[in-house]
């Protein structure tokens, strides 16, 4: 009931309070204090100004109601940055520049690390009894410094934003705390987590890990931290690869079973979002199991944490750490020295209900009772001669000035909002008819709206300003725990990330960094490995993201960038190279003399040409023979001649088309066989008026002697060189190259120019060698005993077969292998002609001579 009643009393002062307008009143309002608030322990001094102030000075809480077996732990680092406002406070009195004539004061409390004890002490800042002064609202502070604790700072923001009166932490990171329409007075000197987390992502992505863990302590606002770092990491392409909570308990299964899954993830790279009490924990169980090669990240919040780095047990884990610290002041001159003067036993020293549980916990000595002596069962007394000097602790280390370093911007910064407010003058305010605050009777909601605007450089080149959220500019250092000579760990500053600097915030001398184990090589952490140039990603079914497998791309497809999602595929002129990075002019094919079908088509060639000129030696040697002289030898002369020619034209078709070549291959093949056919022709008519001039009253004969022989052959050639010439002139063969994406050769053939010219062609060959067929078949059966009929019958019987059967087969076949079915069919066709018409007379002429005369040659055979 006590504390209820002590809370409407606040109430109702702050209320009356507000009633008050600025400008002075001739009698002011006045308020009651309802009686019963209770005492708590404080640190003050009475000046013009008073600052409020709370510092979690411990880490446990003891309450009366309940049942505690340990005792509370003083916080030596919080105690120093408590010592760091005085100092501040202490270094504004004695300056004459800033606030003259005016004093500060200050008025400070333990928030225990609990909100109950925070709000508690707020209320106390808000109005409590204080001796020397009336039973009044006056004791309450314009501003309060505080506090350390995110979660301790919400609760504390809420209460004093009802009332406007500005709260200015420095070291509440939480981004919540940006929302000025839930936390309008609220104020820091320490970036919001929003910002840590940016540094965060754009570390990570700078070293190319994608595959990172987070452990996060159970706290409502480490959560969050850690909710939105995993929110804004994966906009980056990176996997979370497990996300675990460390019990506030710290039990030892839990513990472990986060350990476990630590090294189970395989993830190389983990982020430790959490309280320095927690990390200690987790780390003891990370030395239990005996895990390392895990390249731990560090949060701001335990970064430079010397309950970490002074072990020497935690250096085989924690050496390389690497995590973003706010900006360090490298030296603040007379801290030191007022830190190490702090003596309890000087009667010189400001009354502080804290410096002796300090005193305590440094000497773990007992100030009660009388000196020298010792009491059985307890600490020893202390004997006056302890010195802070001769200790080393977390309180007389002033390496490490970040946070000290916010709690002093922070009083400068009420400090100059207050000198600004001291320097306003009448018509030029900034309130509404451009007045000015009332010094004397200053308002919270007034210096908070200074506050929101002071903007000044300090003695050490730092701007010191807030943004319309309260925040201050964004600059953090990059740390690297790293081993120094005396065994010691050192933070070394290997980067720098500032949100003001556009789009380059992050800057790392990665060359200055040693890595966890002492590597200098950069740690991988990805689910998989990155796919080189010639792969592609294939996402792995019920995994992230970034588990993938790496898939070769298919022929004629290339990448050439490391972790392709997919292939490219070549134009159809090019083709992949054997690794798939580039695509190469495709290799050009064609029917060559290298080739095992090209010689093969080139010897059967020769061959025939041989055979040819062996019958033509064989005749000419035997010219004077009957069988030679028959059916006029000039015409069989002729006849292989040009079948001679039929054989060498093949020669053609092999080998690198050219304008040329293929202009001569398709004509030379068009006029050489239909000289052949002609030939043929020839004898095929010459046989058959022979047999029909035997009949009398005939005298058809005289229309077939030679002349018209040749006449008919002449003509029938000049038809096809007439055929062939169009062609040229109109649509002649040109090189072409075939290609397409399923094939790595570019295939050169001759295009037919024209298909109606090359339809003719070969139609015009077709009609001839039907006609010869026609002619040869109706003289089959004719009386003679060397019938040459049944002969020309029996070869154009194989001509005609094979060219039949050449046209499906040349349109089916592709490329190349069109022009080796065109060599085929000629060389087949010239082959038929020359055994056919000249085999049964070659073996007359060299192996049964007896059959070569007159007399066996005109006898009528039936």
């Amino acid at each position: 009931m006590k504390s209820s009643g002590f809370l409407c009393g606040i109430v109702l002062c702050l209320e009356l309070l507000y009633l008050v307008p600025a400008e002075p009143q001739p009698e002011p309002l006045q308020c009651s204090l309802i009686a019963g608030a209770s005492a708590l322990p404080v640190l003050q001094r009475t000046g013009d100004v008073k600052l409020g102030g709370l510092f979690s000075l411990h880490d446990m809480v003891l309450e009366a109601d309940l049942s505690f077996t340990s005792k509370p732990v003083f916080n030596l680092r919080t105690y120093r940055w408590m010592q760091t406002m005085l100092f501040a406070i202490d270094e504004i009195n004695r300056n004459d520049h800033l606030l003259p004539n005016i004093t500060l004061g200050y008025k400070i409390y333990d928030s225990c690390s609990a909100s109950f004890h925070a709000l508690r002490a707020s209320m106390e800042l808000m109005g409590g009894v204080e001796e020397g002064w009336e039973r009044s609202c006056r004791g309450m502070v314009p501003v309060v410094i505080g506090d350390g604790s995110s979660t301790l700072s919400v609760a504390v923001a809420r209460f004093l934003g009802v009332f406007h009166v500005p709260q200015v932490s420095y070291f509440s990171s939480s981004s919540s705390l940006s929302n000025k329409a839930e936390f309008p007075s609220f104020l820091r000197t320490i970036p919001s987590d929003m910002f840590q987390v940016n540094a965060l992502v754009q570390l990570i992505q700078h070293f190319g890990w994608t595959w990172v863990g987070v452990v996060v302590g159970d706290d409502t606002y480490l959560l969050e931290g850690a909710q939105i770092f995993s929110e804004e990491v994966q906009k980056v392409s990176v996997c979370m690869a497990l996300h675990e909570i460390i019990p506030r308990n710290h039990t030892a299964g839990a513990m472990a079973s986060i350990v476990a899954r630590i090294r189970s993830s395989g993830s190389r790279v983990v982020l430790v979002f959490a309280l320095e009490h927690d990390t200690v924990a987790l780390f003891d169980e990370v030395l239990q199991q005996g895990l390392i090669g895990v390249q731990w990240l560090t949060s701001e919040a335990w970064t430079t944490a010397f309950v970490l780095s002074t072990p020497s047990r935690f250096l085989p884990i924690l050496q390389g750490s690497l995590g973003f610290a706010i900006r360090r002041l490298v030296h603040l001159p007379g801290l030191q020295e007022f830190l190490l003067h702090l003596n309890p036993l000087n009667p010189d020293t400001p009354k502080d209900p804290f410096l002796p549980i300090f005193w305590e916990e440094v000497f773990g000595c007992s100030l009660q009772g009388a000196q020298g002596g010792s009491v059985p069962g307890f600490k020893p007394l202390c004997t006056g001669s302890e010195k802070l000097e001769n200790v080393r602790n977390i309180f007389s280390d002033v390496s490490q000035l970040r946070v000290t370093y916010n709690v002093y911007k922070a009083v400068y910064a009420v400090a100059h909002a207050l000198q600004a407010i001291k320097n306003c003058e009448k018509g030029r305010g900034t309130f509404p008819l451009q007045n000015c605050p009332d010094t004397d009777s200053l308002q919270p909601w007034q210096l908070l709206q200074y506050l929101k605007h002071v903007e000044f450089f300090n003695l050490y080149g730092d701007e010191i300003k807030f943004d319309k959220n309260g925040d201050p500019a964004a600059v953090y250092d990059l740390l690297n725990w790293q081993l120094g000579a005396n065994g010691q760990v050192e933070f070394v500053t290997v980067g720098t990330y500032d949100e003001s600097l556009g789009t380059k915030k992050l800057h790392i001398q990665e060359e200055d960094i040693i890595w966890n184990r002492n590597q200098t090589t950069i740690p991988v952490s990805v689910c998989s490995n990155s796919c080189p140039p010639g792969t592609r990603k294939a996402h792995r079914p019920h995994f992230p993201v970034c588990c993938f497998d790496c898939v070769v791309c298919t022929a004629g497809e290339i990448s050439n960038q490391t972790d392709a999602t997919e292939c490219v595929r070549c134009l159809p002129e090019f083709w992949s190279n054997e690794g798939r990075t580039a695509c190469n002019h495709k290799e050009v094919d064609f029917l060559s003399y290298g080739d095992i079908m090209g010689i093969t088509l080139l010897t059967v060639a020769l061959l025939g040409s041989l055979c040819t000129a062996t019958v033509i030696l064989i005749f000419a040697c035997h010219c004077a023979t009957p069988i030679v002289r028959a059916n006029n030898s000039e015409l069989s002369f002729l006849l292989l001649f040009s079948l001679a020619l039929c054989f060498l034209c093949s020669l053609t078709f092999i080998g690198r088309p050219s304008e040329w070549s293929c202009m001569l291959r398709h004509t030379a093949f068009g006029i050489t066989f239909v000289l052949c056919i002609s030939c043929v022709l020839g004898k095929t008519l010459v046989v058959l008026m022979a047999f029909r001039a035997t009949l009398p009253g005939t005298n058809s004969i005289k229309w077939f002697r030679p002349p018209q022989q040749r006449a008919i052959i002449t003509l029938c050639t000049l038809a096809q060189v007439v055929i062939c010439s169009v062609w040229l002139a109109v649509a002649p063969p040109t090189p072409r190259r075939l290609t397409t994406h399923e094939s790595d050769l570019a295939i050169l053939v001759c295009d037919e120019g024209s298909a109606l010219c090359f339809s003719l062609v070969l139609g015009y060959i077709g009609l001839l060698a039907s006609l010869c067929l026609l002619l040869a078949f109706l003289a089959r059966k004719l009386p003679d005993n060397f019938n040459e009929a049944r002969l020309i019958t029996c070869s154009m019987l194989i001509f005609c077969a094979v060219w039949v059967a050449f046209v499906p087969a040349y349109i089916s076949s592709p490329g190349k292998y069109s022009t080796a079915t065109e060599v085929f069919a000629i060389l087949a066709s010239s082959y038929g002609l020359l055994a056919c018409l000249f085999l049964p007379k070659c073996y007359i002429i060299l192996l049964r001579p007896e059959k070569n005369t007159r007399t066996h040659l005109m006898a009528k055979k039936f």
